[in-house]
């Protein structure tokens, strides 16, 4: 694919010329039958550079990563501590048109969502219906009981959302997970614009970019949404981020958020609950805390109402959540909206209580808790992606057409012994973006974190997380497993040929 399309574009200089695809739908150029022409512009402005220049200009960026702190942790590997998330110069970039219909279909899955987790813990319609197995809800261990009957502000449970989703051989944007715990990744995406916009202001002038910085304010302005009234004389919520602490592998993130949100960031210690109420310690006395962006799971978040092992969290501020004294971001009990296996129902919760079609379809997943659909992943398992439909980061994933026979029948076990724990899906072939190797362009697959707020209303991040599988071959973007990410470019339209905005409008009738 990638010659022909290449090949009809006048606009591709040295840089791209022996670019290949190799079959892939490719997010710079396109296919064939639906070229990428709103990328036209770029695709000019990056064949105009040397690759020696593009080499120098990526080190630089790769250095400033370093000084600048942006780093994750790998519990994984015991010599290595902290690592920059590897950094890919090249963009991938979306038309105006693309990103309204996935805008309008992360919003439709976040609002369907929302009310399933409302649902399930009132009067669990949509379980004595018969549209999603009670025994996956009710048996599920992120389900809390203890929520059962508390009314959230304008029912939102899902306050922070990343929605992974891929494009597949025909160029269709397909949900591969739901994020509505403590989603991860979105400083990647405000750093990684910043990055660009120091090293290659000559690529970005003047294209009509949709900004990405002001996701600290609209987190912000939904925390305030959601808290009860304001305890403080100036009638502002107080509103803090609450951390698990320096060793948690997404700490930077935590540091990057408070401060784009211009909020305090406090572990459990530094929090204190009286009388039903939460206080922050500070050096002049107790504080009232109005609202809480918490980046810890439930088990560890209140010990005398979950894990009471757990060091992490504040001892009753379970019941100053559940007495409407403190907002808590995302809501408790939220993994089960999550699970891989409930995630095979989100259409259906779509047309149940939206009464529409999904605007963006689910990949084919077979839930391996029900016979029919474990007797065909078993009979077809080196055709497979086999997941656990508990872990993440790419961990316990299963890629039957690369596995050996010894791995395939490692996960034909774990398949018998516990069948519910896993989901199966057909490996889609991911699109690809160009990315810079060390000897020159190349493809390499990449998938798409869009990340929504909901407080009163939802907002969606122009764009999101563009994770990339830097090992050639690999499908695995994760971080955790050695991917990289890429700034993602929304267009808004400014500068897009006429053509570019009538072939993206047609492709999204498809």
């Amino acid at each position: 694919m990638g010659d022909s399309v290449i090949g009809s574009d006048t606009g591709v200089g040295r840089l791209l010329a022996a670019y290949d695809a190799n079959g892939f739908y490719d997010e710079l150029f396109g296919s064939a039958m639906r070229p990428a022409h709103h990328a036209d512009l770029i695709r000019q402005r990056l064949s105009q550079l040397e690759f020696g220049d593009l080499q120098h200009r990526a080190a630089d960026a790769e250095r400033e990563l370093y000084n600048l702190g942006i780093t994750f942790l790998v519990y994984s590997e015991a010599q290595a501590i902290d690592r920059i998330l590897p950094f890919d110069v090249i963009p991938r970039v979306i038309s105006t048109t693309e990103w309204a219909h996935l805008e309008a279909g992360v919003t439709q899955r976040i609002t369907a969502l929302n009310l399933f987790l409302h649902d399930i813990y009132h009067g669990q319609k949509i379980l004595k219906d018969g549209i999603v197995p009670a025994e996956l809800v009710l048996g599920n261990a992120n389900f809390r009981p203890q929520m059962m009957g508390l009314d959230l502000p304008f029912g939102t449970y899902i306050h922070i959302m990343g929605v992974d989703l891929v494009r597949d051989g025909d160029g269709t944007f397909r949900v591969l997970e739901d994020n509505g715990r403590v989603p991860s990744g979105v400083s990647y995406v405000v750093e990684n614009r910043h990055m660009m916009q120091r090293a290659f202001p000559d690529l970005m002038a003047d294209i009509g970019l949709r900004p990405v910085d002001n996701y600290g304010m609209k987190l912000l302005e939904a925390m305030c949404e959601i808290a009860p009234p304001a305890s403080s004389p100036s009638g502002e919520p107080r509103v803090v981020l609450l951390s698990p602490g320096a060793y948690n592998s997404a700490y930077f993130e935590h540091i990057f958020l408070a401060r784009e949100m211009g909020v305090p960031l406090v572990e459990g210690r530094d929090l204190v609950v009286q009388d039903d109420k939460v206080y922050m310690k500070t050096t002049s006395g107790l504080t009232r805390v109005d609202a809480i962006y918490r980046r810890i799971g439930d088990d560890f978040l209140d010990p005398r109402a979950f894990n009471p092992g757990s060091m992490l969290g504040v001892p009753g501020i379970f019941e100053a959540y559940r007495k409407g004294n403190v907002a808590l971001a995302n809501a408790i009990g939220t993994g089960v909206a999550d699970d891989k296996a409930v995630y095979a129902y989100v259409p259906r919760m779509i047309r149940y209580y939206l009464g529409e079609e999904p605007l963006i379809p689910n990949v084919e997943t077979h839930i391996c808790r029900e016979a029919e659909a474990l007797r065909y992943t078993l009979d077809n398992l080196d055709r497979l992606v086999v997941k656990p439909v508990g872990e993440a980061g790419g961990y316990g994933i299963t890629i039957g057409p690369k596995a050996s026979r010894a791995q395939l029948d490692e996960c034909r076990a774990q398949l018998l012994a516990d069948p519910a724990n896993y989901i199966s899906q057909p490996m889609v072939p991911l699109s690809v973006c160009p990315t810079l190797v060390e000897t020159g362009i190349e493809p390499r697959h990449v998938d798409l974190r869009p990340f929504a707020i909901t407080g009163r209303g939802t907002w969606v991040l122009p764009g999101g997380l563009s994770r990339v599988a830097l090992k050639r071959g690999t499908l695995i973007v994760n971080s955790s497993q050695g991917g990289g990410s890429k700034d993602t470019w929304v267009l808004s339209g400014r500068c897009e040929p006429r053509q570019a905005r009538a072939s993206s409008s047609q492709s999204q009738g498809r």
